[in-house]
């Protein structure tokens, strides 16, 4: 058996795992262990990532505090930062649908 046969198929196999891991959402991903997801505090173009249906990622949030996009934010303040379209105000761990 030729020794690079056995080569090829291998290096399709990690090239097709590489883009698989590549194309995974940094949703799934964890956040620093000092920062949290925090939903309708981020402005237009601003966010980390989860811009709703329509967007990609990070930078892609259509509007200022769009409550299914999330930006980082220091741990324990989430819920004590502004948000001006958030039911309560403030932003949510959670995504939000947008007071009027």
């Amino acid at each position: 058996m030729n020794p690079t046969s056995n080569r090829i198929p291998a290096a399709a196999i990690a090239l097709a795992l590489g883009t698989v891991l590549a194309s995974l959402p940094v949703a799934a991903q964890q956040p620093p262990a000092d920062k949290e997801k925090c939903f309708g505090v981020a402005l237009k173009g601003k966010n980390d990532c989860a811009a709703g249906p329509g967007t990609t990622c990070a930078g892609t949030a259509k509007k200022d505090f769009q409550g299914n996009a999330w930006s980082y934010v220091a741990k324990g303040t989430c819920e004590k930062t502004m948000s001006k379209t958030s039911p309560t105000g403030f932003g949510q761990m959670k995504e939000f649908k947008e007071k009027a």
